[in-house]
């Protein structure tokens, strides 16, 4: 059945995209979605259509004026609202100077990677001037998730929530709050648009100085601490005895971060797109790429209360050159009542920089909610393991023409650092196109020593370079161990997120990875299920999950500097045996893969700069 309204929507297409006359393209896009939505109507209950518009405009942070690239003139970008089971069209318009493309970070897409985003992996950049629609189907998700640029690191400022509510009937499984804030921690680079050229320049020359961030927003916004600042602080309007529902996204680019309300606790109630058992915390780690919901009680006296975000830097103690900067907002009870006094600020509860022991006690709480309504579904029976480092590495440079001579600085998983083809992965295996990649990923790093020691040789960091898939077979079930490394003496956290899946964390722990003694302490039973968790400095992490979605899907580290380093790597889950087990065949039209790599420049366009957000 599904088979025929897809090769009958597939042939009205074709016949459509044959006439060229206005009338005819604005019916021809108005019966592709139709018919997009046909063949997944008995999934979506109500169809959504966004249009975003990708441009430049000046904003003015921290005194200076700078010009950055956001979609519909808004940072953060727009909040997609939906509810669980809908399905949404958003048709990108892209009027920047560069390449890009949009991922929806958290969302499965069932047998759809054509819609997933990440540029070379499922498919190129949408070219300047043109247009480029996705099919973003909300099956499985419940709560907060988010969408981003995936391309290098324009996703610093082009980026927005997703809020996905229960469906027709249902309920939240927690008291349903009286209000609810969309929240969304971000980082800010002094270079703006320049960024990605900024980035480029560095790694062209194998530097390991790369850009880093000069602070950290909440709401785009750095908050009462920075010069002209105070103004533009978020202020989140409450009354005294309700509850309210924070959605919290962490858009930040580099580095995890810790959170907190002053004198007001929070309980944790789900985290990305799922449910979780209420905990109740005085502080939140979070890390780059993940969500979480959080219920606020306004039971103090009235006032106003700093919510504070500040970064958890988990490199070695004496690292310090990065931002110090803490974002802050304010939430202010509504009433009649003296405001002479400043903001009250968490001072006893937001963890310091370098929190170790506060950051493992908060992720260690986290469990699935595992309810009959909610159930986990964890597999048992494992049929493929892997063990996989994650490592700060060093590939040679010729004649030393690199910043530090014969090498440079790179990132990799399993010892092997990953390179962007030229034609997407997702294109390459659909089309049967030789040489874009190897099918040859290993189960294992190459060596095995004492992964978390100090002083380890030199010579075990020393990377290849691939662009190496690992292929399962339909409905695998799956647990990898990620590993940490201390090479390079360069150990520290690796939030890494799957594309096109959620998993669960069965095990968690430091130093190197026991195969005897610790899976004997995995949560077969509630374990979180997540999109996006960390590798702990010098730790590990046990997960497993099931590939019963069909396609190409990208692995990698959300702390960018280490995916442009290499820390990524793809699965490709093979088609099962029947058409509703199969990848879907692609849209009518991807963005062709014609433009240069890294970002470089499509060509000089004049465009009128909005002022000021």
């Amino acid at each position: 059945m599904e088979r025929d309204r897809e090769k009958k929507k597939r042939t009205i297409i074709r016949n459509m995209a044959n006439s060229t006359s206005p009338a005819s393209y604005i019916y021809f896009v108005a019966i592709s979605l139709f018919l997009g939505n046909l063949v997944l109507g008995a999934q979506a209950r109500t169809v959504h259509y966004y249009d975003f518009v990708l441009r430049e405009i000046n904003v003015t942070r921290n005194c200076t004026i700078t010009t950055i690239l956001v979609v519909n003139d808004s940072f953060p970008g727009p909040t997609i609202r939906v509810q669980k089971g809908d399905l949404v069209y958003v048709k990108v318009h892209n009027q920047g100077l560069y390449g890009v493309t949009l991922h929806w970070h958290g969302v499965k897409q069932p047998r759809n990677p054509w819609s997933d985003g990440p540029e070379y992996i499922t498919q190129c950049a949408i070219p300047p001037g043109t247009n480029f629609t996705y099919e973003v189907n909300l099956t499985e998700e419940e709560g907060t998730i988010w969408w981003h640029a995936h391309n290098e690191w324009t996703r610093s400022t082009v980026h927005g929530a997703i809020v996905v509510l229960p469906r027709e009937g249902s309920s939240f499984p927690f008291p349903t709050a009286d209000g609810e804030h969309v929240i969304v921690l971000g980082s800010w680079y002094n270079e703006g648009t320049s960024l990605n050229k900024a980035l480029e320049m560095e790694m062209s020359i194998g530097s390991p100085n790369i850009p880093r961030a000069t602070g950290y927003l909440i709401n785009g916004q750095y908050g009462d601490f920075v010069p002209c600042s105070n103004e533009t602080t978020p202020h989140f309007f409450v009354d005294y005895g309700k509850t309210y529902l924070l959605r919290i996204v962490s858009a930040v680019v580099g580095t995890e971060m810790f959170f907190s309300i002053a004198d007001h606790n929070m309980t944790v109630v789900g985290m990305d797109g799922a449910y979780t058992k209420p905990i109740v915390v005085s502080y939140l780690m979070i890390e780059p790429g993940q969500t979480m919901d959080i219920l606020v009680t306004t039971n103090q006296s009235p006032g106003r209360y700093y919510m504070a975000a500040q970064r958890f830097a988990t490199e070695y103690l004496a690292f310090t050159k990065f931002s110090h900067v803490v974002a802050t907002a304010i939430i202010q009870y509504k009433g009649n009542y003296s405001l002479t006094s400043p903001p009250s600020f968490p001072i006893d509860t937001l963890p310091f920089y370098h929190d170790y022991s506060a950051a493992a006690s908060f992720t260690h709480q986290l469990r699935s909610l595992a309810t009959e309504e909610y159930p986990v579904d964890v597999p048992y029976n494992v049929t493929t393991r892997m063990f996989i480092t994650a490592s700060l590495n060093s590939l040679p440079c010729p004649d030393d023409s690199c910043y530090m001579g014969d090498s440079k600085l790179a990132a990799s998983l399993n010892n092997i650092s990953w390179k962007d083809p030229s034609v997407d992965v997702l294109q390459a295996y659909y089309r049967n196109i030789s040489g874009v990649y190897t099918a040859d990923f290993p189960d294992f790093p190459p060596e095995m020593f004492n992964f978390t020691g100090d002083d380890l040789p030199s010579s075990l960091a020393e990377a290849s370079v691939g662009t190496a898939v690992k292929v399962l077979n339909y409905n695998e079930t799956v647990e990898i161990v990620f590993q940490g490394t201390n090479l390079l003496e360069g150990s520290e956290y690796h939030p890494m997120h799957m594309h096109g899946y959620s998993f669960y964390i069965v095990g968690l722990g430091s130093g190197n990875f026991n195969n005897e003694t610790d899976p004997l302490a995995y949560n077969l039973v509630d374990p979180p299920k997540v999109n996006t968790f960390g590798v702990p400095r010098s730790g590990w992490v046990a997960i497993r999950f099931r590939a019963d979605n069909p396609g190409v899907w990208f692995w990698h580290c959300h702390i960018d500097r280490h995916m442009s380093w290499g820390m990524d790597y793809v699965f490709i889950v093979k088609n099962g045996d029947t058409e509703e087990t199969s990848m879907r065949p692609p849209p009518p039209y991807m963005p062709p893969c014609v433009a240069s790599k890294k970002d470089k420049l499509f060509g000089e366009q004049d465009w009128n700069l909005k002022s000021d957000i």
